[in-house]
């Protein structure tokens, strides 16, 4: 049963990186609705930029598909799909319920599902379960078999990749379970976590991120606080962390596709069985409101510089949810611009990792150029990529026509004292 071939079903920032990792070694199957998506990746290109034309070249036993006729001689499936939010911070299970139809369809007797996608605890066996078992004709437990194993991928992140992760699996039963750890084992030279059940892993990983969620809300409600006291957080931080147990966090618009979206799985499940969730929600409320917290702060300043807002142009600086990476998912840049733009202001978002296209058809924002020739009368830097680190205050000054103009220092990229000599007047979270 080991080297059955295996179908990794969505191969975006998490099932990429897998599919290749196990094409090195046995047959696989990528399989993505994109056909966009399929024709790249053939072509040896990875628009994810999470692995390199060299890597994709270094799995022999890798194919692509976006036909599901193609998943039939498979026996493992890893389902990869996104797990996102509706508008009203909803669970949207679409992506994992299509792609859970496609697999029921096409698996036979002796199938074992691996899920990897961020669910809430219970999500696998109350719905899952019952559409594979629809659409297969087979008993769970009997004609096939489950695993949960939740990603750990960081988006950008080339030194804890995938297989330098410790990986937590699962399985419906004892025996899958070890069959699972051992298909994980074979390519995660981090070792694995063998949870006792698929509900125990699915929860453990919605808590990682809402830890992460919580520990950051907790310095962007200090930055507030540290404000309106005339104190630079980030010093205050930096003092604080001068002890050994203190936790080095800091304040930040919180996006993405994992911190910005686990912690609503949890409390969506915690709100169905009867408890409503205190701090883990207030902890959401702070960090979904620092995009505007941070644009009215700039309008502020502006204001009191003298300059007409509704006359101005804001550059900000970076679109993408974090650095050196051009997933734009669930950017909390975006809520910052149309903060900007109610305020009557003219915004220019400028960013050397995203892609135009994308950013257009997510968020209707055009990206544009903020440069010497086309200068503006503040900034929001607002994405620590790489290429804005390496500018000074003094050169970020070149490309603002006004004589005070403010400086929104998101990430706290630069020296405070070298921006306020250089001219500007600066927020900082």
């Amino acid at each position: 049963m080991s080297m059955q071939k295996i179908a990794v079903i969505g191969l975006g920032y998490v099932g990429l990186p897998l599919a290749v990792e196990f094409g090195k070694v046995r047959p696989v199957l990528g399989f993505d609705i994109n056909a966009a998506r399929i024709a790249e990746l053939r072509g040896g290109k990875d628009s994810t930029l999470e692995v390199s034309p060299e890597d994709l070249s270094a799995a022999p036993y890798l194919d692509y598909s976006s036909d599901p006729a193609q998943l039939a001689d498979c026996g493992i499936f890893i389902v990869t799909v996104p797990t996102p939010i509706d508008n009203a911070n909803r669970p949207d299970l679409t992506p994992i319920i299509k792609a859970s139809e496609t697999v029921g369809r096409a698996m036979r007797a002796g199938a074992v599902v691996i899920y990897e996608s961020t669910v809430y605890p219970g999500c696998t066996e109350e719905v899952c379960v019952p559409i594979l078992e629809k659409h297969s004709g087979l008993r769970f437990n009997e004609g096939f078999f489950c695993g949960y194993s939740p990603e750990r991928i960081n988006p950008g992140d080339k030194v804890n990749t995938l297989t330098t992760i410790k990986k937590i699996t699962s399985g419906s039963t004892p025996e899958v379970a070890d069959l699972v750890d051992a298909l994980y084992s074979s390519i995660i030279t981090a070792g694995t976590w063998k949870a006792s059940s698929l509900k125990v892993a699915e929860a453990a990983k919605v808590i990682e991120n809402s830890q992460r969620d919580l520990n950051i809300a907790f310095v962007n409600e200090l930055s507030v606080i540290f404000d309106r006291l005339g104190i630079d957080t980030i010093e205050v931080l930096e003092a604080a962390g001068s002890k050994w147990n203190f936790l080095p966090f800091r304040p930040g618009m919180v996006g993405g596709h994992c911190i910005g979206v686990d912690p609503y799985y949890l409390t969506h499940k915690a709100e169905e069985v009867g408890y409503h969730p205190q701090v883990i929600l207030a902890g959401r409320r702070i960090n979904d409101n620092m995009a505007r917290y941070a644009a009215r702060n700039v309008i502020r300043l502006m204001l009191k510089n003298g300059i007409d807002v509704a006359r101005s142009t804001v550059g900000v600086m970076g679109i993408t949810f974090k650095e050196n990476c051009p997933d734009i998912r669930n950017s909390k840049v975006a809520d910052l611009v149309k903060e900007l733009q109610h305020w009557g202001a003219r915004v220019v978002v400028a960013d050397p990792w995203a892609n135009a296209e994308e950013v257009m058809h997510e968020y209707g924002i055009p990206l544009g150029v903020i440069d010497a020739e086309h200068p503006v009368d503040s900034l929001v830097v607002a994405v620590g990529h790489n290429e804005f680190r390496s500018l000074t205050p003094e050169s970020l000054k070149q490309l603002c026509r006004t004589e005070q103009p403010v400086l929104a220092d998101v990430k706290a990229l630069y020296n405070r004292h070298q921006a306020l000599e250089a001219g500007f007047t600066l927020f900082r979270l």
